[in-house]
């Protein structure tokens, strides 16, 4: 009896697995609004190395002025 009652659980088991994963549902959904990149990092970085390069040249050009 031991053995058929351990095949009886496996395959309940099995079938409950089965059933269960039958019941799931996975949605994926997507947003309303678009994704936004903000960029500006670069366009900062880019404006602080002109300004430094023009200081660095007003600085070469006018010693006098510290």
């Amino acid at each position: 009896m031991q053995t058929g009652q351990r095949i009886t659980g496996a395959a309940l088991a099995a079938f409950l697995a089965a059933a269960a994963a039958g019941c799931t549902t996975v949605r994926l959904e997507g947003g309303d609004k678009p994704i936004e990149v903000n960029l500006n990092v670069k366009i900062d970085q880019e404006v602080r190395v002109k300004l430094d390069r023009e200081i660095e040249d007003l600085i070469a050009e006018n010693p006098d002025i510290f």
